[in-house]
């Protein structure tokens, strides 16, 4: 079974995905870590996450293992939200996220074109969502354990800034698939929205066809 799991910058969709991957046992790939270290490597190697040309050295010699705490950064989500517009730089890594997506046994995967680019024929998706300020005090509380110093305002701008960037990027830009189900985490906890994405799974024609 293939899980899509979208949405914008801090929805609450890697939580959610990974506690499914838990619940129905598949290997999960947060592909948004993919242009996290794609960003870093531009901006370690001195680039520019903004020029194609650096970007796409970056993911064609990426070798940043995803577990790196540093691709959670401030700097790492913004220069991902650069990077990731340059088409090149998405051709480089689609195989990789695809062959993850079609091993055998199924996957979950998150991020913003899973549903409509790299698993459009996945047996559940959803599109996981919250308003702007919510995603932002989320994203704000998350900096302030990390012991990071930022303003809302601050973050809330960025929140902003990256939906504009991911949802009129020329390249894969951020949409709900039309077969996707609607997710809205704005009030609900972690748990509450966890056990609504698996309600939504479990009611997927693919699981009702595999009761």
């Amino acid at each position: 079974m293939i899980i899509a799991v979208d949405g914008p910058a801090a929805s609450g969709k890697g939580t959610i995905a990974k506690a499914l991957a838990t619940h129905f046992n598949l290997p999960f790939l947060d592909t948004g870590l993919l242009y996290r270290a794609v960003g870093m490597a531009v901006l370690e190697a001195g680039g520019d996450p903004a020029s194609p040309d650096d970007a796409l050295e970056a993911a064609l010699h990426l070798s940043s293992a995803l577990d790196d705490p540093g691709l959670k950064s401030e700097a790492a989500g913004k220069a991902a939200s650069l990077v990731s517009v340059h088409p090149a730089v998405r051709g480089a890594l689609l195989d990789r996220q695809k062959r993850f997506a079609d091993q055998a046994g199924g996957a979950v995967l998150d991020g913003r074109d899973i549903g409509t680019v790299i698993a459009p024929h996945a047996d559940a998706k959803l599109f996981v969502t919250a308003s702007p300020e919510v995603r932002a005090a989320r994203r704000h509380s998350e900096l302030q354990r990390m012991g990071i110093d930022v303003h809302f305002e601050a973050v809330l701008n960025d929140i902003r800034a990256r939906d504009e960037r991911d949802s009129h990027r020329a390249a894969a830009p951020l949409r709900m698939a039309e077969d996707a189900v609607l997710l809205d985490t704005s009030e609900m906890s972690i748990d509450e929205a966890v056990a609504a994405a698996v309600a939504i799974v479990e009611e997927s024609p693919f699981a009702s066809a595999n009761d």
